[in-house]
């Protein structure tokens, strides 16, 4: 691993560190944390799927809507990398997208039409508990090195730390009040992205963009944020994003 790949993750680690501070917004913290993975990793998109306290996958965190697409037609088809990664507790490496077409074929052809080319997923995994998976998506083939895949198991532990934090370490029920609180506020947060989205002309990671400058400037949660967009979207249908 060089220096400079190291310095960055150290750097990354410590800002997380950081960031997990009482009442901290973990969605905002994992969309942190996916840009890191992709830059840090030389990753095209980085995203994160969840289980809920029903163990029912969705997409928590992604750095670009195809990501966040190619995330949620595994969830629906039920396979993929992403969800194997999951439900089996084990790094699944795809260097060639193309070549997994008879184990895979709907993830094969809807990746490879997305302009993927490889995918990596590494379980978020604590105690031997896996609540969900760190996904790196890659326009060209490649295999995971064994430094990308040091760094990126490193990240996904401070991705599984983050979400269950120190508390639910000794108490669970809290660890699945976390989960269930970021997943419900996924859900607010893409509808404020499609209001904004159709209001301002925009394509949704423009709105995802200015819904989390909104919530960091006014130090707010995103979910709160978004929640304004839809409630002034329905009193005001033309009312645009301030």
């Amino acid at each position: 691993m060089t220096q400079s790949r190291e310095h960055r993750l150290v750097e990354a680690f410590v800002s997380l560190a950081d960031s997990m501070v009482v009442g901290y917004d973990i969605v905002d913290l994992l969309h942190t944390l996916v840009e890191e993975c992709k830059d840090i990793l030389d990753a095209t998109d980085a995203g994160i799927i969840l289980a809920d306290e029903s163990g029912v996958l969705e997409v928590i965190a992604s750095t670009s809507e195809r990501s966040a697409l190619i995330g949620l037609m595994q969830l629906g088809a039920g396979e993929g990398p992403c969800v194997e990664a999951y439900e089996t507790g084990e790094t699944v490496s795809v260097p060639d997208i193309a070549a997994i077409y008879a184990r895979w074929p709907r993830f094969s052809v809807e990746a490879s039409d997305l302009g993927y080319a490889s995918v990596h997923a590494i379980p978020l995994r604590l105690r031997g508990d896996t609540v969900g998976s760190l996904n790196l998506f890659r326009d060209g083939p490649g295999e995971l090195t064994d430094q990308d895949a040091v760094a990126a198991r490193g990240l996904a532990d401070v991705a599984t730390v983050s979400i269950l934090h120190e508390r639910a370490l000794r108490e669970s029920s809290i660890a699945r009040a976390q989960l269930q609180h970021a997943l419900s506020s996924r859900v607010i947060i893409e509808q404020a992205k499609g209001v904004l989205s159709h209001s301002e002309n925009i394509d949704m990671d423009e709105a995802f963009r200015r819904i989390r400058e909104s919530a960091r400037s006014s130090n707010r949660r995103l979910s709160d944020v978004a929640r304004d967009v839809v409630d002034a979207a329905t009193a005001y249908p033309r009312t645009a994003f301030p």
